[in-house]
């Protein structure tokens, strides 16, 4: 027999997304920024944006789950309330993350920005450009994001080079550790980085892993702006050193005037990599998954943190 259960979203656009739900599964609104609805809840969505911060209101509910809308988890550990189980987003903005890394790249390399502003000044500008063909493209971070924007960089016949926190080998070969970064960053003429944001990795991209990129090479950064030193990125891309391409930056949002953004070859989107219409549906299709397998009694996917 499956159990009743009681799941609160935070907003009506997710669960306008979710749709029906079985009988016995109640659906409530809370964005957690006053106190819950009721004193137990079995699965809490908190809101996509801003989630730390509201995570505090736990304290007062007792919940068997806690599923998040992002795939990073960065500080929830120091602030989630004990005695909750949290699950990341995994499955759901690895698509969208791809593609906007995918539009990145293809923009820096082939001048879209600089004929972009040549056309709002009324002038017919070709220049020759970078191809992606080609190019070794060396993946910093390669989990879930890292394989499918691998999965997109393969058709446009370039040769993607993979690093992990460990070494191993899969069917297309050899992940390279995160020790041997030094020795690859020298060879890639694309880095893009993608690595979750921890102790480990805090500052991962500074001046040394930078000076290690050749001349004209292009960062990509879709991970966290804390994992790159804003300042060592600056200065490369202010000395035309290096190409920048960034959906995160340290500090974010972009402060108004910074110089990062009066730079031509530094390319800045406001932390969308998620951000499309494949994220609601996705998101449904986990919720729902995690509400039928807590009603059958199995465990839940994608937990990272337990309280």
């Amino acid at each position: 027999m499956t159990e009743n259960l009681v799941v609160s979203v935070p907003g009506s656009t997710l669960m306008g997304a979710l749709g029906a739900v079985p009988d016995g599964v109640e659906l409530i609104e809370w964005d957690m920024s006053g106190p819950a609805p009721v004193g137990t809840i079995d699965i809490v969505v908190p809101p996509y944006m801003g989630t730390t911060s509201k995570l505090a209101a736990l304290a007062s509910v007792t919940t068997r789950l806690v599923q998040s809308q992002s795939i990073g988890f960065d500080g929830v550990e120091a602030v989630l309330p004990p005695g909750h189980v949290f699950a990341n987003a995994a499955t759901v903005h690895e698509t969208s993350t791809a593609e906007l890394t995918l539009a990145l790249i293809l923009a820096s390399q082939r001048g879209i920005p600089n004929f972009v502003r040549a056309a709002e000044n009324g002038h017919w500008a070709p220049e020759r450009t970078a191809s992606l063909a080609d190019r070794i493209v060396l993946i910093v971070g390669y989990g879930g994001v890292g394989r499918a924007i691998e999965e997109r960089l393969l058709p446009f016949e370039t040769t993607v080079v993979r690093v992990a926190s460990h070494a191993r080998d899969d069917e297309r070969g050899r992940i390279h550790g995160i020790d041997e970064v030094s020795h690859l960053l020298p060879h890639a003429d694309i880095v893009v980085i993608g690595v979750p944001l921890n102790g480990s990795t805090e500052r991962l991209v500074d001046d040394r892993f930078l000076s290690l990129m050749p001349d004209g090479a292009l960062l990509v950064n879709i991970a966290r702006g804390r994992v790159a030193d804003t300042d060592a990125l600056l200065d490369h891309a202010a000395r035309g050193r290096l190409r920048l391409a960034l959906d995160v930056t340290d500090p974010e949002p972009l402060p108004e005037g910074h110089p990062l953004f009066a730079l031509p070859n530094v390319l800045i989107s406001p932390h969308v990599g998620g951000a499309s219409t494949a994220m609601m549906p996705r998101m449904a299709r986990l919720l729902h998954r995690q509400i039928e397998r807590m009603r059958a009694g199995d465990a839940p996917l994608n937990v990272v943190l337990r309280s």
